[in-house]
């Protein structure tokens, strides 16, 4: 059981979780923020959560499994609503001031501005997490930038990102979950001391191995093709995951082993990347529908993955896919790219095979390794799983986080207001 009562016995702090999308938006930025907001919560926290009400069918107040989520304007898609939304946050955030301790940031690219300025004004801790590379830098934004006819060289985006960055760094705390990170934090000027490398995790509860009967009981109940072996993709369907290069890779797997099927599980959202349709007109015109499905968003996430074989991910760019622990959470042999932060979670054929992004030939080449290979893909789904349980279970990550919020931040706190005796205003 958790501690929850810091080294001065102080209250345990209130936590409001400002993230720009929640669940049911599903994604690994969002699944990391719901699964922290619901073990905190478990474990005796008290965390609601603030997001942007991104359709119009999401209730604007509604508990989701024990945590209150309030959805703020400005309501749909478009990428430009995420900094519209910025004038919304700070609203609420001062509106509901005297029920929160810390401001938690889970993606902090736009958000971080109101986040840090409302904690500033009523004197409240805010910790910024990057669930991507370059959120600090603004590589982030660089597609967004270019269909603008801009870079980050260019003058107003270089005087833009100078002004944010500048009160990003007045936040009291950032979370790196890479070393990547961390270093790209550093280089942007926020101070060593304020970063505290803590990973992303997976449940290791909801996602585990299954038994050879229930794997096949779970393909006839999901409808999955009727293969010998199959592998999957889970995460959003995004040019960026290599896909247009994994369903290419397929197509040649397919005509040369034809007890192969293929699964992706997800789809494109309102990424500005979205590649969905792209894929299910590839698949369409070359007759691939018998071995290639596309099973669409799924809160059954882990019931996919026990009833497959091997997991891929060729992904071009990655701060720490959640979906590739999740995975090997379930003893699933893993085939992806030394890409971001899975270069520190994958070591090439110990817990699984490595290819180079965008490399067609070692793609199809480790693919078909681990369809002949069957001790090969056991001996890398069982080191994956333990590499999971080892370092990236919930339980070790949750404890990580509450010795945060209990321990390190009130010092801090402390340290704004000497005269407080717990951490509320």
């Amino acid at each position: 059981m958790l501690s929850l009562v810091n080294e001065n016995s102080h209250p345990v702090p209130r936590i409001c979780l400002l993230t720009e999308t929640y669940y049911p938006v599903k994604g690994g930025g969002e699944t990391q923020a719901r699964v922290l907001a619901e073990a905190l919560s478990a474990h005796g926290f008290t965390v609601f959560i603030i997001a942007r009400r991104s359709s119009e069918s999401f209730k604007t107040i509604e508990d989701v499994c024990g945590v209150t989520v309030y959805r703020i304007p400005p309501i749909g898609a478009g990428r430009w609503k995420r900094w519209s939304m910025l004038v919304w946050s700070f609203f609420i955030l001062a509106k509901m001031r005297d029920r929160y301790d810390i401001v938690y940031v889970s993606g902090f690219k736009a958000l971080g501005i109101s986040a840090v300025l409302a904690s500033r004004v009523f004197r409240k801790i805010c910790i910024l997490k990057a669930d991507s590379n370059g959120e600090m830098s603004g590589e982030f934004f660089a597609a967004g930038l270019k269909k603008l006819g801009l870079t980050q060289s260019s003058l107003s985006v270089r005087i833009f990102l100078r002004m944010r960055n500048r009160i990003l760094r007045g936040a009291n705390a950032f979370v790196a979950i890479t070393s990547g990170i961390s270093k790209e934090l550093r280089d942007h000027g926020v101070h060593p001391g304020l970063i505290y490398s803590i990973t992303n995790s997976v449940d290791t509860k909801r996602f585990r191995p299954a038994s050879e009967s229930d794997k096949y009981r779970l393909r006839q109940q999901l409808n999955l093709p009727t293969k010998e072996i199959i592998i999957t993709y889970s995460g959003r369907l995004v040019s960026y995951k290599g896909l247009p290069l994994l369903i290419k890779v397929a197509h040649k797997i397919q005509r040369e082993h034809k007890n192969v099927g293929f699964v992706l599980v997800g789809s494109g959202g309102i990424d500005i990347h979205n590649c969905e349709a792209e894929l299910k007109d590839y698949v369409l015109k070359n007759g691939l529908e018998a071995s290639i499905y596309f099973a669409g968003e799924a809160d059954n996430v882990p019931e996919y993955l026990q009833a497959s074989d091997i997991f891929v991910s060729p992904t071009e760019k990655d701060a720490f896919p959640v979906a590739l622990i999740e995975a090997m959470a379930c003893g699933l042999p893993i085939i992806s790219t030394p890409v971001g932060g899975i270069r520190e979670i994958i070591t090439d054929e110990q817990n699984g095979l490595l290819v180079e992004p965008g490399n067609f030939q070692q793609l199809h080449d480790a693919i078909s390794t681990l369809i002949v290979d069957k001790a090969l893909a056991a001996f890398l789904g069982n080191a994956a799983m333990q590499t999971v349980r080892k370092k990236y279970s919930e339980a070790i990550v949750t404890a990580t986080y509450a010795e945060l919020f209990t321990t390190a931040l009130p010092r801090r706190l402390r340290a704004l207001n000497p005269s407080a005796t717990h951490p509320r205003n």
